[in-house]
């Protein structure tokens, strides 16, 4: 069975406690309090909308956010007037210029008219201040300003006749003044329904399978799909869209697979299958099917990828629609599919696995039964509690979303296998969503905390409902950034995207997503040559921002790309330094992990440039050996975790011995590598060196976690205290009979 509804509650019940783990058990699972992002949490930051009150047909579109115009420069060739303003009256006097200048930038009458034609007072302020450094810097005017601005010194002009100038020059400055109409035209995202006229040309059937996890809404829906003549499986994950494929094909229906890294036809011949499982994002809004599944409908509020459901919802041609998810996204894909005609017929669904809260936490990790997963946060905590499981003499399989499916799928296959000795699972969150864990002897859940007094919170919480949904994510599209480009051809993408979203005019239902993942690799490539509508591919390739190799990667092979240089195996390979060892610690796996990403956005940017990309098939073949590297190394988990705790211990043990050489204080290791970051300001000296040489380095390269250090603090301050007991048992002894140690040594 999924778990996702445990994440969805245990997301809010993380946020009010502050313990390392708390506990669901399947013949027991945990949970771990940290960090978790719910899907059904609304959109914040990034994401703009309107309140459900918002008419479609509001007449009053929302001022621009005058911040994101970008002034551009302006060339001006006055070549053909020559001197002919100068010849006609006289040459300007610059300090009369400026005067007459600032007097005409005080009026407010200007500033009014200014602010007609769309020039806010910021505008106005950079306007102007780009119009005067061109009047004074210009060798020479174009012939009519210059006898205006001549009148004006003389006292034969008025002082307003240098707005018709001045608002050219700001129009020339700021593009986007001239064309606004159009720009909001092209951002209006009011009515989405009619993006679809193909899917608006057929009456479409809409069953609603609704029910929490384990109550046999998705089976039922792949039922009727699987019965059809033809059918599109649309899933939040490639897990989730490979074992429809695989059930598919199982159950004697051909089925195809489409994903952002994966096209597999069953077809010898590459032909289309009448079936397809894809990952949601790549599902076909042109293709006609007899029925169409879109799972986990509830991520269409996702404040990053819930347009992809929306366009899937809206779009997909088929007679018949199955939706799957939370009740309590019946109301609003009844009010969204209100707007496109179509009905929505309901059926629920009740778990059909049971689940009890257990009075009593689990206090202790010697507690732990077969059959127990505990659930983390973050990748330090399954380092931590996996070592701190086996240190038991229990082996544990862990999961986590950074490994690559094939591990993760490994790790879970090991973990319901009742002939394995693993019987513990360690998971972050990442096993939420598209992995069945659970099949097995228990008949019945049990869930809890791992502190007493989280297990009021936790009762609170499941007994509440899940938030109704009440907004769908929507995103630019590629043809929409071209639009504007041609408008604003000197603008960035990421400085296009930012007014396209500035300017967006959404109802009530909607919220444009969050796009600074988008932003954040438009702003990485801006420098490389490359044409708008590949950038744009580029920019909306799934990658993890918070790894250094993976964004490297990716901007050497977007320059790459700019060349017109296929990207080749052989310059793949150079670049990851293939072939890669074993992993011998967590620095290397973390690192292995980074190269997996890496081939996985080759095969991705494979599909959408494949002259440039060529080598699909040999990347293909070293990608699953290195996923093979990788599931050894998570077998070895522990030991590779007790590797980097050496690794940690040798590069301490130089500091140890020097304090144990200048004597004095009996500070151990442990106290002088925890306090050094604290007192290294006061005292300086090689504190500080060891900070920042050391600490710094071990935490960033991931060989030390606070877990890690807090137990290392443990262990040496363990070791310290029976070395000291021990000095001070000798001492005595030495005291008492100072003639025993030299028998000893004549004995020798």
């Amino acid at each position: 069975m999924l778990v996702n509804r445990y994440m969805y509650l245990f997301s809010r019940f993380q946020r009010h406690i502050n313990t390392n783990t708390t506990r669901i058990t399947f013949g027991s699972c945990y949970l771990s309090s940290s960090g978790y992002v719910p899907l059904h949490k609304k959109p914040q930051a990034g994401a703009v909308g309107c309140s459900r009150n918002v008419s479609s047909k509001s007449s009053h579109p929302k001022p621009p956010d005058t911040s994101l115009f970008v002034p551009v420069s302006v060339k001006t060739d006055s070549s053909v007037d020559g001197s002919v303003g100068a010849e006609l009256t006289q040459p300007l006097d610059k300090n009369e210029l400026l005067k007459v200048l600032n007097r005409f930038y005080k009026r407010k009458e200007m500033q009014k008219l200014a602010a007609d034609h769309g020039l806010d007072v910021r505008l106005f302020h950079q306007a102007f201040i780009s119009f005067r450094k061109y009047v004074l810097e210009m060798t020479t005017l174009p012939a009519d300003l210059h006898i205006i601005l001549s009148d004006i010194c003389c006292g034969a002009g008025h002082i307003d006749d240098i707005y018709p100038y001045f608002i050219h020059h700001a129009k020339q400055i700021f593009p986007m003044l001239d064309c606004m109409d159009d720009l909001r035209k092209i951002s209006d995202l009011r009515v989405p329904a009619n993006w679809y006229p193909e899917a608006r040309a057929i009456q479409r059937k809409v069953i609603f399978h609704a029910g929490p996890t384990n109550s046999g809404k998705t089976y039922h829906a792949i039922q009727c799909y699987l019965a059809a003549k033809s059918g599109v499986y649309c899933g939040p994950l490639k897990l989730l869209a490979h074992e429809i494929f695989e059930k598919s094909n199982n159950a004697g229906v051909p089925c195809d697979l489409v994903t952002g890294e994966e096209r597999t036809f069953v077809d010898l011949n590459g032909r289309a299958s009448g079936h397809v499982a894809c990952t949601i994002e790549m599902c076909s809004v042109s293709t006609s099917y007899e029925v169409a599944v879109i799972d986990e409908i509830q991520m269409i509020r996702d404040p990053s990828r819930g347009w992809a459901w929306t366009r899937a919802l809206l779009g997909l041609c088929a007679e018949e629609i199955h939706v799957c998810g939370e009740p309590a996204a019946i109301d609003f894909v009844r009010e969204l599919l209100y707007t496109t005609g179509e009905e929505v017929e309901v059926h629920t669904y009740q778990r059909l696995t049971p689940f009890s809260v257990l009075d009593n936490a689990v206090e202790s990790l010697d507690n732990l039964r077969p059959g127990d997963c505990i659930v983390c946060f973050s990748k330090n905590d399954i380092y931590s509690i996996s070592r701190n499981i086996e240190a038991r003499g229990l082996q544990c399989a862990v999961i986590y979303g950074s490994l690559p499916p094939g591990t993760k799928l490994s790790q879970a296959k090991k973990f319901n296998d009742p002939d394995d000795p693993c019987k513990i699972l360690v998971a972050t969150d990442a096993i939420g969503m598209g992995l069945n864990l659970f099949s097995s002897k228990f008949k019945e859940g049990e869930v809890t905390t791992m502190h007493q007094d989280d297990l009021p919170v936790l009762k609170e919480i499941l007994s509440q409902s899940v938030d109704p949904i009440e907004m769908a994510g929507l995103h630019p599209t590629a043809e929409q950034i071209e639009m504007f480009a041609y408008h604003l051809p000197d603008a960035t993408l990421s400085n296009l995207v930012d007014i396209f979203v500035s300017l967006s005019q959404v109802d009530g239902l909607y919220f444009v997503c969050n796009i600074d993942d988008f932003k954040f690799l438009a702003d990485m490539i801006q420098h490389i040559p490359l044409n708008l509508r590949s950038r744009y591919v580029f920019c909306t390739a799934p990658i993890n921002k918070k790894q250094p190799f993976v964004c490297t990667s990716f901007l050497k092979f977007a320059r790459q790309f700019s060349r017109d240089e296929p990207l080749i195996f052989a310059w793949v390979c150079r670049h990851i330094s293939w072939p890669l060892a074993p992993p011998k610690n967590i620095k290397d796996l973390v690192h292995l992990e980074a190269v997996h990403d890496v081939l996985d956005l080759y095969l991705w940017l494979s599909y959408r440039f494949m002259d440039m990309f060529p080598d699909t098939a040999l990347v293909r073949e070293i990608q699953q050996e290195l996923d093979n590297i990788i599931q050894q190394g998570v077998r070895n988990i522990t030991r590779l975790i007790r590797a980097t705790d050496t690794a940690i211990t040798d590069a301490l043990q130089p500091q140890s011995s020097r304090q144990g050489q200048t004597g004095g204080s009996r500070r151990t290791a442990s106290n002088a590598y925890l306090t050094s970051s604290r007192n290294q300001r006061e005292q300086g000296g090689t504190g500080e060196l060891m900070d920042s040489s050391l600490t710094s380095r071990l935490v960033r390269d991931g060989l030390l976690t606070p877990d890690l250090l807090r137990q290392l603090q443990r262990e040496w301050s363990k070791d310290q205290k029976q070395e000291f007991t021990n000095q001070s048992t000798h001492d005595r002894e030495h005291h008492n009979n100072p003639n025993k140690g030299k028998r000893r040594k004549k004995k020798k």
